[in-house]
């Protein structure tokens, strides 16, 4: 499922493409299961209309519209986009394409048929019906105490709530805390000035390393805990050899904390 440094490439590639474009024309494979509105409405709402900025919320994509209107692309499990000229070069599972008044199209690529495109009123309007926090990659360390300082729950499923940051999914969290070397079930009431500056830290280095390596896994730093994850399906390995601490090759543990699989770390991350 495309994360947030995977929808941050994507919003990168729009605004070196797609940005600055006019819609003349759209086109949907299965309008009914793709568009979150109908395609009339969809249609009426972009033809003639200019995509003049980006905006990302966590995983949600937002392009503002000259007339004021923002369109919104979630990519579900596979989605992704493609910018384009010929007919003959229309990729594989393009669902949606949109037409430009320059003779190029941006084809909205989703296999497995989970994306969905819409329209909203505003991006404060979005944000607010779809009750997300600050992004991830913008949250403050104010924004981020006081959002889980005095919560009694496991620090881990809170890093996963939307509603507190959005963004943040399930390995990377596992990074975060790794990183921080905060244990996954510790009550985020129990975290200390320190061990809060250290999470926001590394926030901020976990989703900044992505973006920067443009999320492709196998490249992050060897420091990284997502190597035990086993991501280099070109490396034939054994779950044993794959599950170790990056830092000094003990075997790390995997449970289930907030209903989700979670590596971490028990010399690392002490409770």
């Amino acid at each position: 499922m495309p994360e947030l440094p995977e929808v941050e490439t994507y919003r990168r590639y729009f605004e070196e493409t797609a940005l600055g474009q006019t819609v003349v024309d759209l086109k949907a494979e299965d309008p009914r299961r793709q568009l979150t509105l109908d395609y009339d409405t969809l249609l009426n709402a972009l033809k003639g209309k200019q995509f003049v900025g980006t905006h990302r919320i966590g995983k949600h994509f937002l392009v503002n519209l000259s007339s004021g209107n923002v369109l919104v692309l979630h990519f579900g499990m596979t989605g992704d986009l493609a910018y384009y000229r010929d007919e003959e070069d229309t990729p594989r599972f393009a669902r949606v394409v949109f037409y430009f008044s320059n003779g190029f199209r941006l084809a909205f690529i989703d296999s497995r048929k989970f994306g969905r495109i819409g329209i909203a009123a505003s991006i404060e309007e979005y944000q607010k019906k779809k009750a997300l926090g600050p992004d991830a990659l913008d949250i403050t360390l104010p924004q981020l105490q006081a959002s889980i300082e005095k919560r009694k729950a496991p620090i881990k499923p809170l890093l996963l709530d939307q509603k507190i940051l959005a963004g943040i999914g399930n390995w990377i969290a596992d990074e975060v805390l790794f990183q921080a070397k905060i244990n996954p079930v510790k009550p985020a009431n129990t975290l200390s000035d320190s061990e809060l500056k250290h999470l926001h830290q590394a926030i901020q280095l976990v989703l900044q390393t992505a973006i920067e390596h443009e999320a492709i896994y196998q490249t992050f730093p060897k420091s990284f805990l997502i190597h035990a994850r086993g991501w280099d399906d070109t490396v034939e390995t054994t779950a044993a050899e794959r599950q170790i601490c990056p830092r000094h090759g003990t075997p790390l543990e995997v449970a289930k904390v907030g209903g989700r699989t979670t590596y971490f770390c028990p010399i690392c991350q002490p409770l």
